[in-house]
């Protein structure tokens, strides 16, 4: 009887874990969007040119998420009424990477406290309609790996970094996309444009901040000062990808967030996998031979990123992958960091991806609790 329940009981346990995994991995085909994918390459390969003549790549990641986020928020129409939007959130923007690296030197309280108040905000914004939201959601991440950035530039000392510079480049990518939009316009015969990303919610109604959408946001704005107090506090090595992953990972609802933070997870395992194999390139070259090979992993990890934008509504884990390996090629190269620091950051990752989801279990069971109350 017991052989017997053992062996219907693996056939179980495999197909769970199968079934798991294929919605990790599964495909949406109409999510594949190559055109959207070739623009952003084209562009930030001009970006990297510039950057790379000026002898400035400290500032090429400020620029390229510029260009990335204002992409991403362009709602499509007008011209005249995408390019107030996209001002508006440049200048927004501008003003979360100034205090990003502003903070990023300074006492990690403040980070704690900024970082508080920030997620609160963003939080919040639902109340001004979902595309609003999901733009407070995008600067709200940059932020932190604002902080990130300027807190490991600031321990390098081969690199130096200016909060103004970084503003500068913020602003460059953001303003370069709009141009980019103005020539497509003008080409089109001046017609109204849809949004570049039509996945990505376009309402715009105002939404009431009922008590379970504070409360989360609340929630949110707790983990998200309480992974940087852990990271920049107790100063993990690369700590920064903690409160990254906790903040990608939480959403509304537990079941939701538990499939996210598997993506999340197994993304970045695959990208910092393949960020080591392609940063053991370099390890043994010396001259005119390791100039050659990091300029053209900086070409590889702006197509990684192409693919990144390409794939981000086919599949959240391949997307995720191809995110981490990009980012760590990029900040690797300039600090010649050790090859432990890839495993600190998957670490830090399935730290910040548990802390989200204990979160949002010790949320779901308070909300259970408070219904049954009298």
């Amino acid at each position: 009887m017991s052989s017997a329940n053992g062996r219907d009981g693996q056939p179980k346990a495999q197909g769970k874990v199968t079934g798991w995994l294929s919605k990790v991995f599964e495909l949406s085909p109409s999510g594949l969007d190559w055109q959207r994918g070739v623009v952003a390459l084209d562009v930030g390969l001009g970006v990297l040119i510039v950057f790379r003549a000026i002898g400035h790549e400290q500032y090429l990641l400020s620029a390229l998420f510029g260009l990335l986020f204002a992409g991403l928020q362009d709602p499509g129409g007008r011209f005249g009424q995408r390019a107030s939007h996209l001002a508006v959130f440049a200048l927004i923007g501008a003003g979360v990477t100034a205090l990003g690296f502003g903070l990023g030197t300074a006492a990690w309280g403040w980070m704690v406290l900024a970082a508080f108040a920030v997620t609160l905000g963003a939080g919040l914004a639902v109340a001004f309609g979902v595309r609003r939201f999901v733009a407070a959601l995008l600067l709200n991440v940059w932020f932190i790996g604002a902080l990130a950035l300027a807190f490991s530039l600031h321990d390098s000392a081969r690199v130096t970094s200016h909060t103004w510079a970084q503003v500068l480049a913020w602003i460059g990518g953001a303003v370069l996309w709009t141009a980019v939009a103005f020539l497509h316009w003008l080409i089109r015969g001046r017609q109204d444009l849809p949004r570049p990303v039509a996945e990505l919610p376009g309402d715009t109604s105002r939404r009431e901040l009922t008590p379970p959408v504070i409360m989360f946001a609340v929630i949110r704005a707790v983990v998200a000062a309480g992974t940087v107090a852990l990271a920049f506090g107790l100063n993990l090595s690369h700590g920064s990808w903690m409160p990254l992953a906790a903040m990608v990972a939480m959403k509304p609802s537990l079941e939701q967030a538990t499939l996210v933070a598997a993506q999340r997870l197994a993304g970045a395992a695959i990208g910092a996998a393949a960020a080591a194999l392609l940063l053991l390139v370099p390890a043994g070259e010396h001259g005119r031979q390791l100039f050659a090979v990091e300029r053209g992993l900086e070409v590889v990890a702006l197509v990684l990123f192409m693919h990144a934008l390409a794939i981000r509504f086919l599949n959240y884990t391949l997307y995720c992958a191809a995110i981490a390996a990009g980012v760590l090629i990029l900040v690797d190269l300039p600090q010649s960091s050790d090859y432990a620091a890839v495993g600190y950051r998957v670490l830090w990752t399935f730290c910040g991806v548990g802390i989200a989801l204990v979160s949002m279990l010790l949320a779901g069971l308070l909300a259970k609790r408070t219904e049954a109350s009298p």
